[in-house]
């Protein structure tokens, strides 16, 4: 990208992007958040924002309609937006295509800077492209790992998919699970196809994958409790977000199966299950860290001339596990919306 402060950024000492990303992590706050698709401004900063001249960044997401996973996100985007004297203009579209059209939108507004998901990174090669022959900064969060630095983005939020997903696998070993089913609800999200090709690669046992259309919850349910009831010997149920393996709880039921289930993700409702035992633990990402620090970041780079990770590392924000073990220290952030 053409940016003056890329060739001395990009050799910043990785001491001073972790204790940068650490800043970061310290300095949310609560926000409120919505579900749809949307362009709006957080207009109400808190007592204590930047004294910084007003920028506006936009946030354009893979999210589906209706999963809380994103609303968690954004609130952290919107945290980080009220500290930083942001304007802060979300959106978001499931199809790849449209959300090209959104990251175009924004191209069009002149906004300062650009933090995107990459689930389908080919689709939004070229978009990207022209945000950055425009001189508009762009970060990466939650999908895109693979893609990030290849298409020129100044910094990464998220998880390691495949990593996560071979982390996941590894625990399966310890419960004494022989044949995983794991249900993929987006197919050709490279995020989802990575965590189950994780699992695969480190569960000893029988690694099966299962795509539902996650857009229609019934669907979701009647289509693992068939496979469940077509094949007995399934007795570990992996999903990849909080709301399918909630789902597939019922899904569970229905089938008169004894499978466990484990998932990728939380939501407040996740985190009750969990406790309850129907769920036997999660993989946390951090969505709300996810969200905050992407905008912090554009922020930093305009204001400071920072680059997280220094420009050639992602920052992590997991994975971690959340069990009976530890669920009572992430309940009442759950319970905020903020974990």
């Amino acid at each position: 990208m053409n940016h003056t402060a890329a060739p001395f950024s990009r050799r910043v000492a990785p001491a001073l992007a972790m204790a940068t990303a650490v800043v970061l992590a310290l300095a949310g706050c609560s926000s409120s958040s919505g579900g749809k698709k949307s362009e709006e401004d957080t207009a109400d900063a808190s007592a204590g924002k930047a004294s910084t001249p007003r920028m506006t960044i936009a946030m354009i997401t893979h999210a589906p309609s209706g999963d809380t996973f994103w609303d968690t996100i954004r609130k952290g985007a919107e945290a980080a937006a009220a500290k930083d004297n942001v304007k802060l203009i979300y959106s978001n579209d499931e199809t790849a295509g449209d959300q090209a059209n959104l990251v175009q939108n924004a191209i069009d507004q002149k906004v300062d800077g650009i933090a995107v998901t990459l689930a389908k990174p080919d689709a939004l090669k070229d978009v990207v492209a022209k945000a950055e022959k425009a001189g508009i900064p762009v970060v990466g969060l939650n999908a895109g790992m693979t893609a990030w630095k290849e298409q020129g983005l100044l910094s990464f939020f998220g998880q390691d998919e495949s990593i996560s997903g071979q982390a996941l696998g590894t625990k399966l070993n310890s419960t004494g699970a022989k044949h995983a089913l794991c249900v993929v609800h987006a197919q050709g999200d490279v995020n989802l196809e990575e965590r189950c090709a994780g699992v695969k690669k480190t569960f000893s046992g029988k690694t099966d994958v299962l795509y539902v259309n996650g857009s229609d919850m019934p669907s979701v349910k009647s289509t693992i409790t068939a496979k469940l009831k077509q094949d007995t010997t399934i007795d570990e149920v992996v999903t990849l977000g909080a709301p399918i393996a909630l789902t597939a709880v019922q899904s569970v039921s229905d089938a008169g199966s004894k499978a466990k289930i484990a998932t990728f993700d939380l939501n407040k409702e996740l985190v009750s299950a969990v406790e309850k035992g129907a769920i036997q633990f999660a993989v946390d990402q951090q969505p709300y860290l996810q969200g905050y620090l992407s905008v912090d970041a554009l922020w930093l780079y305009k204001n400071n001339g920072n680059y997280s990770g220094g420009g050639e590392e992602p920052v992590l924000t997991g994975p971690a596990f959340v069990d009976k073990s530890n669920i009572d220290s992430i309940a009442a952030f759950a319970a905020k919306g903020t974990r």
